[in-house]
C-alpha cells in the first residue's frame, strides 16, 4: 500500500475494498434515503386509500401498497428514517457514557471501579432484548422510550471495551512522559488515553449499530417501538405478518431491508477494522 493511500482515513479506505465498496454504497444509499425521503416520493407515507390496498407492485406503487393503501416504497423510506436515527442516536449516546465510565473506571481505579464493574457485570448477565424490554416497559413505547431502551442495553459493552482499553494504554511509556512532564489527569485522560483507545470502541459501536437496528425492530414488531402512523421497519413486519398469505410483499421488503443494511454494516465493519490494523497497531504499542 502506498504512503499516499496510507494518509487517507481508514473509512475512506474501506471504501477501496470490494466488499466494503458494496457494503459502504448500500449504507450511503439508505442514509441518503432517509434524510430525502419527502423528496424522494409523491406519496405521504400516512395517508391512506382503502381502494388501493393490497396492491402489489406496478408501476404507480413500485413495491405495492400495504392493506391501508398506503405506498410501501415510502413507507421504507420513512421506516430507514426512524430505524437508522432511533438505532444511530441510541448508539452514540451508549458510547458517549460507557467511554466516559470506562475510562474514569479504567484510569482512576479503587472503589469507583469496583463498583462500575460489579454493575457492568450484573447487566452484561441479561440479553440486550430483555433489558431492551423492561426499560420500555417502564418508560413507555415510543421513539424515546425506544432510544434510551437500546443505549441503557449497550452501555454494559462499551463500559467495559473503553475500560479495558484505558487499562492496558495508562501503563505506555507516554503516558508516564506526560505524567513527569507534570500533565494532570483530565490532561492525560482527553489528550491522550481516550484518543488511542477510540478506535476500537468506533468499530465496535459501528458493529454493534446492526444488533441495536434488529433490537430497534424487535421492539417495533412487538409494537412497543414508534407508534402509528410513524413507520418502522418492525412495524412493518408486525403489520404484514398476519398477511403473509395475502399480501407477502408487506412483510418481504421491510425484512430484506432489515437483513441486507445489517449484513452491511457488518461486512463494512469487517473492512474498516482491515484497515484500522487495530492487532497490529496493538503489538507495536507493547
Amino acid at each position: 500500500m502506498s504512503s499516499a493511500t496510507q494518509q487517507k482515513p481508514a473509512l475512506l479506505r474501506a471504501f477501496r475494498r470490494p466488499l466494503g465498496m458494496i457494503a459502504g454504497g448500500w449504507l450511503l444509499a439508505m442514509v441518503f434515503v432517509a434524510i430525502f425521503a419527502p423528496w424522494l416520493t409523491p406519496y405521504d407515507y400516512a395517508v391512506q386509500s382503502l381502494r388501493e390496498a393490497y396492491q402489489s407492485a406496478s408501476a404507480a406503487h413500485w413495491l405495492g401498497t400495504d392493506e391501508f393503501g398506503r405506498d410501501l416504497l415510502t413507507r421504507l423510506f420513512y421506516g430507514a428514517r426512524t430505524s437508522l436515527s432511533v438505532s444511530g442516536i441510541a448508539i452514540f449516546l451508549s458510547v458517549s457514557a460507557g467511554m466516559a465510565l470506562g475510562a474514569a473506571a479504567g484510569y482512576f481505579g479503587g472503589r469507583f471501579d469496583r463498583f462500575v464493574t460489579m454493575v457492568v457485570d450484573l447487566s452484561w448477565s441479561f440479553p440486550e432484548i430483555l433489558i431492551a424490554l423492561i426499560l420500555v416497559a417502564i418508560i413507555g413505547p415510543g421513539v424515546t422510550g425506544t432510544m434510551a431502551a437500546i443505549g441503557v442495553a449497550y452501555l454494559a459493552q462499551f463500559t467495559r471495551l473503553a475500560r479495558a482499553q484505558i487499562m492496558t494504554l495508562k501503563g505506555e511509556n507516554f503516558i508516564e512522559a506526560a505524567r513527569s512532564l507534570g500533565a494532570g489527569d483530565a490532561h492525560i485522560l482527553f489528550r491522550h488515553l481516550i484518543p488511542n483507545a477510540l478506535a476500537p470502541v468506533m468499530v465496535s459501536a459501528m458493529l454493534a449499530t446492526g444488533d441495536a437496528i434488529i433490537l430497534e425492530a424487535t421492539l417495533g414488531f412487538f409494537g412497543l417501538g414508534a407508534q402509528p402512523p410513524t413507520p418502522s421497519w418492525g412495524a412493518m413486519m408486525s403489520a404484514g405478518s398476519a398477511l403473509v398469505f395475502k399480501a407477502p410483499w408487506i412483510i418481504l421488503f421491510p425484512g430484506l431491508a432489515v437483513a441486507i443494511t445489517v449484513v452491511a454494516i457488518n461486512l463494512f465493519g469487517d473492512a474498516l477494522i482491515a484497515e484500522l490494523d487495530i492487532r497490529n497497531r496493538m503489538r507495536t504499542q507493547a
